[in-house]
């Protein structure tokens, strides 16, 4: 089993290398070709992790009636900098990923324009953040504590339940997290403690944590491949990560298992949600096609791609689930959630206040 776990290096956000779909020809022609006359060209700037289905893509582009060009720009973060540094001569046609950790920066940068898409009323209310439409949420997924199973069993503990059990006694030296400060889901780990304590709690707990020998790494790929029990030779079986890990794990297994090998924790306020937005770019020369991409992205032929291209649930409520997503990935009933608002103004001062107290 372990060996199926180096395949979700292409899953996740912070390590995954879906298709391009296009090529950069494709995207320096300004258009494609159709048997009446030139298509025009939708480019969509979007996060390395961004990943579509040929079948669902050849689909795009026939609903749309234009060539699709996926344009990747580093991780989210680094792609939404430089939509916003081209926001006077725009890249993209589209922007798919920014997600609520980044959300008011991308408001406040105002280069999206407004557009309520078909089937914004299939999404829930909780997930829409933006009242005048210039974000729509397209996916979310839950980031979570990850145990490995047979560990706990082997060695007659009781996995964690909940962020308090970590500074347990028992559980000392066996929890691996990544560095908020370098990390994505390291980020959204640190807001799950700062929902969960408080702005004046939550140092308080990360050093009982760190006087539990939590072990802190840079980024997912050296805390789940380096130290997780489950996935390396490592020591650790508490690990962050996403709470589809048990679903990847099952499906890209050569023997499927009936039970995933991972556990995870996504009840009493432990998991994160990170929910991703998309929009149309203000000063795109083609707002009618745009129009009609965003209304696909959230039709149930997109979004029922989204689970086992990138592993996260679908916005629209009505889309179908794959049977091994739906029996194994996990969605928080009621998720930790700090607002955009919090987040953006608070952010860099709660990053700077842990690396003060638990690094130094």
């Amino acid at each position: 089993m372990k060996q199926t776990i180096y395949v979700l290096a292409g899953i996740f956000a912070i390590l995954s290398l879906g298709w391009l779909g296009c090529s950069t020809d494709d995207q320096a022609s300004g258009e494609g070709e159709a048997k009446n006359g030139p298509l025009p060209v939708i480019t969509i700037m979007t996060h390395d992790s961004f990943s579509i289905s040929q079948p669902v893509l050849a689909e795009f582009e026939n609903q749309v009636q234009a060539k699709i060009v996926i344009l990747k720009s580093g991780d989210a973060g680094e792609a939404l900098n430089k939509a916003i540094l081209s926001k006077n001569n725009p890249m993209a046609d589209l922007f798919y990923g920014v997600d609520n950790t980044f959300f008011s920066r991308a408001v406040k940068a105002d280069i999206f324009m407004p557009y309520a898409p078909a089937g914004l009323d299939t999404v829930p209310a909780s997930l829409k953040l933006d009242p005048e439409n210039r974000l729509i949420p397209v996916d979310f997924g839950d980031v979570c504590l990850n145990y490995d199973i047979n560990w706990f069993e082997t060695n007659r503990l009781s996995p964690p339940s909940s962020l308090e059990d970590l500074i347990k006694p028992e559980l000392k030296g066996l929890t691996v997290v990544q560095n908020p400060a370098t990390s994505s889901p390291g980020l959204a780990f640190l807001l799950a403690t700062v929902s969960r304590f408080g702005p004046d709690g939550f140092l308080s707990y990360w050093q009982k944590l760190k006087a539990n020998d939590v072990l802190i790494v840079n980024g997912w790929k050296e805390a789940y491949w380096g130290e997780f029990t489950a996935a390396s030779e490592g020591n650790r079986p508490i690990v962050v990560s996403y709470a589809s890990s048990p679903a990847a794990e099952v499906f890209y297994a050569e023997t499927k298992p009936e039970d995933a090998p991972t556990g995870v924790v996504v009840d009493n306020g432990s998991a994160f949600r990170q929910i991703e937005f998309a929009g149309i770019l203000k000063g795109t020369k083609h707002p009618e096609p745009a129009k009609k991409a965003m209304d696909f992205i959230l039709s149930p032929t997109f979004q029922q791609d989204i689970p086992l291209q990138m592993f996260v649930f679908p916005a629209n409520a009505t889309a179908s689930l794959p049977d091994v997503f739906a029996e194994h990935a996990r969605a928080a009933e009621s998720p930790a959630m700090v607002s955009p608002q919090d987040i953006d103004a608070y952010r860099d001062i709660w990053i700077r206040e842990w690396t003060e107290a638990i690094l130094q």
